[in-house]
């Protein structure tokens, strides 16, 4: 057996860093509350301290990981924490019963539902099994893991006691270390201290000047108010909220100062003023008329996609029929095209208004000459049949 002696000064300072720093569980530890922490944290704590950065003239104190072992060990040696062994705990026989218990017996309420289910789809018509049909294989895909008929199981903590370990070694890793060492933070002591220095001048209260004692009167006297104020604005709020209750028959709920009571800040607890709310007939009709508009606005959302798929279904056979007639009633598509160009001008000219069109002077005396033209070669043909004839 080594004999260990007193920890130095810089194995205090550490020691007292890791406790602070490091990250801490509490737990029970025959039968006393004890805080624990993980090996693997403390040495990255180390790590990040300021042991770890070279000084001017001296070199760091922790260097790699395993260097923070050794130093840890030290620390062990010295009693500041010992290691400890986690110890799952067992469920009694009794709650493992009970739970195969509620597993049957939810297994069995699911197969009700089924089996409620089959029997009103047999009611529903055809285009309703379909969706049914969709939506059960969405949740198969989204399932695949979980069998049926089986209870989900919620995601709970294994609970754990700790126990001390045989062997008393520092390892980097997941290993369990329970703090001796439990020194006194700056803080607790500074809060302690000022505490102390109150109750001490609070029994000194006579020999204080005149003019103290009178403020700390008036400033006791003002307190007491508003504490007496804030019970009786509490009190008034429930009678007045009574009273418009027990006129309104119940139809109107007005609180003053809602948030007064509740567990709010100071400045939120004066906000807002006041809230009404109506709980009458009006209410409840409102609230089915909402409820039938949304149930109204999923069947034509419903009803507007069965009809967009018989659509495109229409559109497929059509594409398929004419697709078959092209070879055969090609000159009839030739024909119709231009009866239907022809009627597609008729129709801009007259929409658009063109069908008085500006002529210029020469077109006009063009015109005239061909029409000119046209009458003498008219009257040659009328005097050739004549002179034939005679």
């Amino acid at each position: 057996l080594q004999e260990v002696g007193e920890p130095f000064k810089e194995e205090k300072a550490v020691a007292k860093y890791l406790r602070f720093n490091c990250p801490t569980k509490s737990t029970n530890m025959m039968g006393h509350r004890v805080d624990y922490f993980i090996a693997s944290k403390a040495v990255d704590c180390l790590l990040d301290s300021k042991w770890a950065k070279a000084k001017k003239g001296e070199e760091a104190l922790f260097t790699t990981r395993e260097s923070v072992v050794d130093y840890c060990n030290r620390l062990l040696k010295k009693q500041f924490f010992h290691r400890a062994l986690k110890v799952m705990k067992m469920k009694p026989d009794k709650d493992t019963k009970k739970e195969k218990e509620k597993g049957k017996a939810e297994s069995g309420k699911e197969e009700e539902r089924k089996s409620k289910k089959e029997s009103g789809k047999d009611e529903k018509t055809k285009k309703e099994k379909e969706k049914e049909k969709k939506k059960d294989g969405e949740k198969e895909e989204c399932k695949k893991d979980e069998t049926p008929g089986t209870p989900k199981k919620k995601e709970t903590k294994r609970k754990f006691k700790l126990e001390p370990h045989e062997d008393q070694v520092f390892l980097d890793g997941n290993e369990v270390y329970v703090w001796i060492y439990d020194p006194v933070h700056f803080k607790t002591f500074a809060m302690g201290l000022v505490l102390v220095i109150a109750v001490i001048a609070a029994t000194l209260f006579p020999l204080w000047p005149a003019e103290m004692r009178v403020g700390v009167y008036y400033l006791s006297v003002g307190a007491g108010c508003f504490v007496a104020s804030i019970l009786l604005l509490a009190v008034a709020r429930c009678i007045l909220f009574l009273i418009i209750w027990l006129i309104t028959g119940g139809r109107h709920h007005f609180w003053f100062l809602p948030n007064l009571t509740a567990d709010v800040g100071f400045i939120d607890s004066f906000r807002p003023l006041y809230t009404h709310e109506y709980k009458g007939p009006k209410a409840d009709l409102k609230k089915e008329e909402k409820s039938e508009s949304k149930k109204q606005q999923k069947n034509d959302s419903e009803e507007k996609s069965d009809s967009e798929k018989k659509e495109e279904e229409d559109g497929k056979t059509e594409g398929t029929r004419n697709s078959g007639t092209e070879g055969s009633g090609g000159e009839r598509h030739s024909d119709t095209d231009s009866d239907r160009r022809e009627d597609d001008r008729s129709q801009h000219s007259s929409g658009n208004g063109n069908d008085f069109e500006m002529i210029t002077k020469e077109e006009l005396e063009q015109q005239t000459d061909e029409g000119d033209c046209e009458e003498e070669e008219e009257e040659d043909t009328e005097s050739r049949p004549s002179h034939g004839k005679s």
